[in-house]
């Protein structure tokens, strides 16, 4: 097994390559794209604004190589969003795989947003992703754009409107939640990722 950390700029990478080296995995950083290529698993974290996320992508002329990976890829946090075609965050175009708009999460009254804190994953389809997962999960979210519920979800969450929590398509999965940060349920979630 050869798993790589897409360098997207996410502040969250360090703490993702943390969680695979719990899992015996070392996972390099790149931006190479020959590397991505040959890697049996990606993982594109991501911590920020769609808009620089997506130009880093294009500045290391990234964006082909991501579109066509044929291996396992899972988008974390801002990288699951980037799998979508399109980002209300500054009207960004993102990477087009999943055919959905991410928006941003409609404030109301008693509900704070950005969505911060654990929350319950409620799994929408059976998945190996998902295997052993237990009923009442939880999962710790930071974010203020969502994609919504689809026939990718294979688990949604609610804040307010219910949103699409771990996404899959063909072989792009994303993780809308921080798995390197909650605790037993993401540590499931990414053993599960690398035995796809």
């Amino acid at each position: 097994m050869s798993v790589v950390l897409v360098d997207g700029g996410g502040t969250n990478i360090g703490s993702v390559r943390y969680a695979l080296q719990r899992l015996g995995v070392d996972a390099p950083l790149t931006t190479d794209a020959a590397r991505i290529r040959a890697a049996s698993h990606v993982i594109l974290p991501g911590v920020g604004a769609a808009g620089p996320a997506m130009r880093r992508l294009a500045d290391f002329d990234l964006v082909g190589t991501l579109r066509s990976l044929r291996q396992p890829v899972l988008g974390v946090c801002l990288g699951m969003q980037l799998l979508f075609e399109h980002s209300e965050e500054a009207d960004t175009p993102c990477l087009g795989l999943i055919p959905a708009a991410v928006r941003q999460l409609p404030a109301a009254p008693g509900l704070r947003v950005p969505h911060m804190g654990w929350n319950r994953l409620l799994p929408r389809r059976a998945h190996a992703l998902l295997a052993g997962l237990p009923d009442e999960a939880y999962a710790y979210f930071v974010h203020g754009y969502a994609a919504p519920p689809g026939p990718w979800a294979l688990a949604g969450c609610r804040h307010g409107e219910d949103f699409s929590a771990i996404v899959q398509k063909e072989n792009f999965y994303g993780m809308q939640f921080h798995p390197e940060r909650s605790a037993a349920v993401g540590s499931l979630l990414l053993k599960n990722f690398l035995t796809l």
